[in-house]
């Protein structure tokens, strides 16, 4: 590990980064070139003081999710990430199916829909980011561990899942499009991937599962206006917009609602929420 490199990269991509690059505005009193340490350390949600013993070489070597929330927070490319990993003495992460590394242009995107409900998710389903809006909607995605990380998993092995969808038909549909999509990536990593994980432990506690796969549907689509339950602000009906990237195998999921509608109202009550859920965090 090179403290003196680590730390140097660290304050230089901290500098380069603006406030208006992630949603902040400048102010009028900010002297520092480009962000504070404690936003960097907020965006990456560990301490200031953890973020700035790092950053001035000391403390212990940092864990590998660490610096990929540090990366996140830094929106580094992926070169930038792997330096990042080199300098504080891990081996690069692969690349073969995106990881968890959000691309800088998505998390750009994210910083403004500060007021939409959306979330980037990888192939496997595994929610890697969320707007506050988000959170105040699907509630919190990014903190599942093993199995559960994936919302393939946990819809047909989890209880409650199902409950924000309106009725039994776009249930059905959303059940045959995880299948569906979870078989193309099955079918592209093999029986030794994360993806045959899954299938297996689905394969033997759910019984609905085991009748879509059997089926070997593939290219099944969303319904592009869902009818959602909310217990704070009711229905909402939604239309679903998916942006994918092609190179960190990512897709960003936006809802947004019909200007002048009622969900329209109600998805800003809910962004209201999310700001609020956000404030109290930081408090």
């Amino acid at each position: 590990m090179d403290y003196g490199e680590l730390s140097h990269f660290l304050r230089k991509r901290r500098e380069a980064l603006q406030p208006e690059d992630i949603g902040l505005p400048r102010g009028r009193r900010r002297r520092t070139p480009g962000l504070r340490r404690e936003e960097v350390a907020s965006l990456a949600v560990m301490s200031t003081d953890y973020y700035s013993r790092l950053e001035g070489g000391r403390g212990p070597q940092p864990s590998t999710e660490i610096l990929a929330a540090i990366a996140r927070a830094l929106r580094l490319t992926l070169d930038e990430r792997d330096h990042l990993y080199l300098l504080a003495g891990h081996g690069i992460p692969a690349r073969a199916s995106g990881g968890d590394h959000v691309n800088p242009g998505l998390l750009r995107i994210m910083d403004r829909l500060v007021d939409t409900p959306a979330q980037v998710f990888n192939r496997l389903g595994e929610t890697l980011v969320q707007t506050s809006a988000d959170v105040a909607f699907e509630g919190e995605l990014t903190n599942f561990e093993g199995l559960e990380r994936s919302n393939i998993y946990r819809w047909f092995m989890v209880g409650g899942e199902r409950e924000r969808y309106a009725d039994e038909e776009l249930r059905a549909n959303h059940s045959r499009v995880l299948v569906s999509g979870l078989r193309s990536v099955f079918a592209t990593d093999g029986s030794k991937s994360r993806a045959a994980t899954i299938v297996r432990a689905l394969l033997d506690g759910s019984a609905e599962f085991g009748r879509l796969w059997d089926a070997h549907e593939v290219g099944i689509r969303h319904v592009g206006t869902k009818r959602f339950l909310h217990p704070a602000v009711g229905e909402l009906e939604l239309h679903c917009q998916l942006l994918d990237d092609q190179e960190q195998q990512q897709t960003l999921l936006v809802f947004t609602a019909a200007p002048g509608s009622v969900s329209a109202e109600r998805l800003e009550l809910l962004s209201v929420l999310g700001s609020q859920r956000l404030l109290g965090a930081e408090s």
